[in-house]
């Protein structure tokens, strides 16, 4: 079955990105993310990254238009946040500083909606920092693009320093280390509302086959020409399964993994061999990380709702699916077996789902991953 993604004209590999590879200063370049020596110190790196959170603003922009609810774009916010503190913590690092960029349509609310996007980086930097995750807001810059924006585009930057024993790039990784999977949706101790789970990939295709088909009529801003929702849930339909409008799961805001990958790094350190943040690619983000492994997946954690209901109404293929989406395991941290039940045991205190999901192999030729799942046999190289 052809995925959905290529209807909708969405690049779910991002190829293009191939294009600069060969211009990055990278010391090292099979880690999570660019890492760099800072200035001329010998005994410390940094790193500066970028991430947005997708077309979730767009659906945030529906929820809006359709319940009034200016603070529909508030948890956009936690979003690029956590897009790109979860990125940096896969290589080691908390991040120190943060600047945002947030491209939109002059036509809409824009003092209202810069408002309640101010006062979400206030709520969630002044909750990390109750949690010992010090983000220094830097400002940033707020761009009208009435010609290129039809609603609104959300990202930030964050910077952070390390000393170089600490970072973790990966190359660690050898046959027999463990698997083990952070849950992406459910409630922490840190969270005030239950997380649908989907973080901020695969929101276009969400949108598409989920949102009532009247939408793109009343709001044909939200949708490329010709490329119509074809759905038949309304912002406000609530599912039982869910716990939670259709609305409010696909904006449900991406879980911040950084409370507890700092406690486990003090504690771990070393003992950790490689850190990844399911994002783009999903449960395949595992391929871009070190040399010569295979992933085997053959427990992963319970599949939230919000990816059985997507793929139930987009008939996507369950291969492209996890490939896709994090389908419930947000992040995934590759150990040795002796460190499982600490690790285990902080989870449990945050009151975040963990479980071994897999372990590692030794492979000849690149980087593969197997997912062995009630829905069938993959294999993604």
């Amino acid at each position: 079955m052809n995925s959905k993604y290529k209807e909708l004209g969405v690049d779910v590999k991002k190829q293009g990105i191939q294009n600069f590879k060969s211009i990055i200063n990278n010391i090292s370049p099979n880690a999570f993310c660019v890492i760099n020596k800072h200035g001329d110190s010998p005994t410390q790196i940094s790193t500066l990254h970028t991430d947005g959170a997708g077309s979730k603003p767009v659906q945030s922009y529906l929820n809006w238009k359709e319940t009034g609810d200016i603070n529909s774009f508030k948890s956009l916010a936690q979003d690029v946040i956590a897009m790109n503190s979860n990125d940096v913590n896969c290589v080691g690092i908390m991040p120190s500083s943060l600047v945002d960029y947030i491209a939109i349509n002059p036509d809409l609310p824009k003092q209202d909606i810069l408002k309640s996007l101010s006062f979400g980086f206030k709520n969630t930097l002044n909750l990390l920092k109750k949690l010992n995750i010090n983000i220094d807001f830097l400002g940033g810059e707020t761009a009208d693009l009435p010609d290129q924006i039809r609603t609104l585009d959300v990202s930030a930057t964050v910077y952070g320093i390390e000393s170089i024993e600490n970072i973790i790039t990966g190359q660690e990784i050898t046959e027999g280390n463990i698997i083990l999977g952070l849950s992406s949706s459910g409630l922490s101790t840190y969270e005030t509302k239950i997380n649908s789970g989907i973080m901020c990939n695969g929101i276009t295709l969400a949108r598409h086959c989920l949102m009532d088909k009247s939408y793109s009529q009343l709001y044909p801003e939200l949708t490329n020409p010709g490329k119509k929702y074809y759905g038949s849930y309304k912002v406000d339909s609530f599912i039982d399964e869910l716990d939670m409008t259709v609305g409010d799961a696909i904006i449900s805001p991406t879980r911040i993994y950084s409370p507890i990958i700092k406690k486990i790094l003090s504690v771990l350190g070393s003992n950790i061999k490689g850190l990844i943040h399911n994002t783009g690619g999903g449960q395949t983000k595992c391929l871009n990380l070190t040399k010569n492994i295979l992933y085997v997946k053959d427990d992963l954690l319970p599949i939230p709702h919000i990816f059985k209901l997507i793929q139930k109404e987009a008939k996507e293929d369950w291969r492209n699916m996890f490939q896709n989406y994090n389908m419930g395991v947000g992040f995934e941290i590759i150990i040795e077996k002796d460190s499982v039940d600490t690790i285990l045991s902080l989870a449990e205190n945050f009151k975040i789902n963990a479980k071994i999901i897999g372990k590692c192999l030794k492979n000849k030729n690149g980087n593969k991953v197997i997912i062995k799942s009630k829905y069938g046999k993959f294999l993604y190289t």
